[in-house]
């Protein structure tokens, strides 16, 4: 999984029938080299060298699975699912792009690919996204309900899981982490809030906040999607680094909060993965914003917070091995549970 905070990839292995059974085995970040990062960065809104960057971003892919097996040689990889990196995503216009060569991948690392997740959603009408949800509802199946599962990337999503076996609701919340990068690298040069310091020295501005939640998104019926893109004006220039950096926070939180009336009823809890919830800045102002009820880690039920959404593509590889459905119209507005992703089989490797 290469995400849309544009940190690094992550990589994951899962014992998994694509169902309920998941069995979660190691895992290991891979860190983006800054030249990288930016070269990555350069082709957002599928502009640019593209074909260079996706070749060099499918080789940095196989590089971290040779990587895992080093460090795991006792771990048999029998399929990859690669997402690849999104750098396009608009759904109402029927286009999703993840760059990302599932064939070159297959090759070089001699193990079966499965890529290419979203776009078969897209193109039957759906918003492609989220496509995490089916696999937190495998991971809490015996937990209490209702119960809401928001992952804090560079964009924000929400898994909301009734008690009975097809409540599931599934939409991106707004921002994640992508407005506050963007926001403190301009202002710092640093690539986050890292402990959400720049943000706790400041004061967020209650202006902006108003302003912000008066977006048209937020008062749409789910499902729906965003692209990491999407809300880049409302950056709170005129302010200082400080009071921008706590502005993007509270918005954050403020886009959460305003999933809530979009839900069937309300959560017991909410469980954080996602790198968000390394933030101490953000998990304060979720559990200001979501007042009276419980806001945890993932770690609180014994999930990887950073694991999680590595593990989910492999769930969802095994269930597109299977012919199995990878959405649903609750989680992406699709017409019907929607199968998905597309298999490239191995040759000799590549040396």
């Amino acid at each position: 999984m290469s995400g849309t905070s544009l940190d690094g990839i992550d990589v994951a292995a899962l014992a998994t029938d694509g169902e309920r059974h998941a069995v979660a085995g190691p895992s290991l970040t891979l860190v983006y080299p800054e030249d990288f990062r930016e070269r990555l960065r350069g082709v957002l809104g599928a502009v640019g060298p593209i074909a260079e960057v996706e070749a060099e971003l499918t080789r940095r892919h196989a590089e971290a699975v040779e990587r895992f097996r080093r460090e795991h040689p006792a771990v048999k990889i029998d399929l990859i699912g690669f997402h690849g990196h999104t750098v396009l995503h608009r759904p109402e216009e029927r286009r999703t792009w993840q760059i990302g060569d599932g064939a070159l991948l297959a090759r070089l690392l001699g193990v079966d690919v499965v890529a290419d997740f979203r776009t078969a959603d897209v193109a039957s009408g759906g918003q492609g996204a989220p496509l995490v949800p089916l696999y937190h509802a495998a991971l809490a199946a015996d937990m209490a309900k209702p119960v809401a599962i928001l992952n804090l990337g560079g964009v924000g999503n929400v898994t909301w899981i009734g008690a009975g076996e097809a409540e599931i609701l599934a939409f991106d919340t707004g921002p994640g982490n992508a407005l506050i990068d963007d926001w403190v690298r301009r202002h710092t040069g640093q690539a986050a809030d890292f402990g959400g310091a720049l943000a706790r020295a400041g004061r967020a501005s209650p202006e902006h906040v108003a302003r912000f939640l008066q977006h048209p998104y937020f008062g749409r019926r789910p499902p729906k999607s965003l692209d990491r893109d999407d809300f880049r004006d409302v950056a709170p220039d005129g302010l200082s680094a400080a009071d921008g950096a706590a502005t993007l926070t509270e918005l954050t939180a403020a886009a959460v909060a305003a999933a809530v009336p979009h839900f069937p009823a309300p959560p017991r809890e909410w469980l954080v993965c996602g790198g968000g919830r390394h933030n101490p800045a953000i998990m304060a102002a979720l559990a200001r914003n979501l007042a009276g009820v419980p806001v945890r880690p993932v770690e609180a039920v014994g999930w990887d917070g950073d694991a999680l959404e590595a593990q989910a593509f492999a769930f969802l590889a095994v269930r597109s091995l299977r012919g199995l459905p990878l959405s649903l119209p609750t989680t992406t507005g699709a017409p019907q549970p929607m199968r998905g992703g597309r298999l490239f089989r191995a040759a000799a490797p590549i040396r």
